[in-house]
């Protein structure tokens, strides 16, 4: 069996802060590690954080954050999740779908009704296959100084309850995206 394969199933955790280095820990040290560094934009840390650790070490993290939203003429709110990161050693078993389920069961008891994310298009058959849906239209995210930039990464959605159907129309975040 190789050696970076669990021996007992992975346990997700809430954990009380995710630090830079905890994020080094899970991904080592680089310029940009989950590779948006390209979009310029500026990024919200998230406040809520879940963790798996093997052996030990941090190796792997989903945040969560509440964010405004107007999608149309709706003012609404969205539990956004980021920093979804799963040591490179230890990709391949499973590991982001067990943290981003544990995040997303915590949104449900949040009170908005769907979750947010942005990600990078190599990256969305995997959120697909976790149950998100990629949105058809750009998204608007403020930026420092007032800008609203176009957000140049796949947004994707998923209900947080079983009655949500998203909404048709614009979407723009009132806040920086996280």
């Amino acid at each position: 069996m190789p050696e970076n394969r669990p021996s007992a199933a992975p346990t997700v955790v809430r954990l009380p802060q995710y630090t830079h280095a905890d994020q080094e820990e899970i991904l080592g040290k680089g310029d940009d590690p989950f590779g948006v560094a390209s979009t310029g934009l500026t990024w919200l840390p998230k406040e809520e954080h879940f963790g798996i650790r093997h052996e030990g070490r941090l190796v792997a993290h989903a945040g969560l954050l509440r964010l405004p939203v107007a999608i149309g003429d709706a003012e609404t709110e969205v539990v956004g999740v980021g920093g979804v990161a799963v040591a490179p050693g230890m990709q391949g078993q499973g590991l982001a779908r067990l943290v981003v389920a544990a995040a997303l069961e915590h949104a449900r008891t949040m009170g908005p009704r769907h979750a947010l994310l942005f990600c990078r298009p190599p990256l969305v058959p995997l959120y697909q296959r976790l149950g998100w849906h990629p949105l058809d239209q750009d998204v608007l995210v403020e930026q420092p100084e007032g800008r609203l930039a176009a957000m140049p990464l796949r947004t994707m959605v998923t209900p947080l309850h079983d009655d949500a159907r998203w909404p048709s129309g614009p979407v723009r975040l009132f806040s920086l995206p996280m």
